[in-house]
């Protein structure tokens, strides 16, 4: 898929809260027009919000609006996923592909709820795609085109940045490390605040100097070419402050500690897909 024809695709969101209205603003912002983009809703307030942004092609009618569709973007809660994809089924045909955001729900479900010859997507999104710095994953079934995985990635990768895996049963994996992971900075961020106040810094000075760290440390991550492993090191000297904190979190067994949290996440997360299924 070219440029044009991608410029081209026309993108249907069924349910249009908070996750649907950041992907749109993020296609808008990355230069898809909002003739492309339409949206159905139960709720004519998350309709209007999404008016005032410019889209025009709105209803409460999944049918009308997702007829002639590229890509449906299924942005619901998993517990009214099955009934939202009801009055879609076997109404869809292999040149519109299904785009699923919705966690723990596997393949297979979606596809007896959407019908046999829909090709389909799972995304493993997490909330920083609301500001534009998501982390999504995608797995997609073998129906799916090359040419709809272009635009599967396109609208994720208007929120942040995108990765394929190439089993479904990796989303887990994916779930467990990014798409749960920001809870376990806020409870870092949480934790390193307290302390900063137990030494004696105001609240809200902690707080502030623990965020920019945060956000310091992710972004040279990010931009530099060493290993992380290089990163930590540089920052600690032999016999050092940080080499006192660093062993502190050695002798409390924190990789352990992490890496359990981790691996019950995926466990959950395998665990909850099984019920779906």
């Amino acid at each position: 898929m070219d440029t044009s024809e991608l410029m081209a695709s026309q993108i249907a969101f069924l349910g249009a809260g908070n996750m649907a209205s950041a992907i749109i603003n993020g296609l808008l912002a990355t230069g898809f027009s909002p003739e492309q983009l339409r949206a159905t809703d139960p709720s004519e307030k998350a309709l209007e919000t999404l008016r005032a942004a410019g889209l025009e092609q709105l209803s409460t009618s999944p049918e009308q609006l997702c007829e002639g569709a590229d890509l449906i973007v299924a942005a619901v809660k998993p517990q009214i996923m099955s009934a939202a994809l009801a009055p879609l089924k076997n109404k869809l045909g292999p040149n519109t592909a299904l785009l699923s955001i919705a966690a723990g729900i596997p393949i297979a479900s979606l596809q007896r709820d959407i019908g046999d010859t829909t090709p389909i997507i799972r995304c493993m999104p997490n909330t920083p795609a609301m500001i534009g710095k998501g982390a999504s994953a995608l797995y997609a079934s073998e129906q799916v085109t090359d040419s709809q995985r272009q635009l599967a990635e396109a609208v994720t990768n208007a929120v942040g940045m995108t990765v394929w895996v190439a089993e479904e049963s990796l989303l887990d994996a994916v779930t467990a490390v990014s798409g749960s992971g920001p809870a376990y900075f806020f409870a870092l961020i949480e934790a390193v605040t307290h302390a900063g106040t137990q030494l004696g810094l105001a609240p809200e000075t902690a707080l502030a100097l623990t965020v920019q760290t945060a956000i310091g440390a992710a972004e040279l991550a990010q931009r530099s070419d060493l290993p992380i492993a290089t990163l930590r090191e540089n920052v600690t000297s032999p016999g050092g402050t940080t080499e006192e904190a660093l062993r502190a979190l050695t002798e409390a067994q924190f990789d352990a500690i992490v890496t359990d949290a981790v691996k019950r996440c995926a466990n959950r997360a395998k665990t909850l897909g099984e019920e779906f299924g």
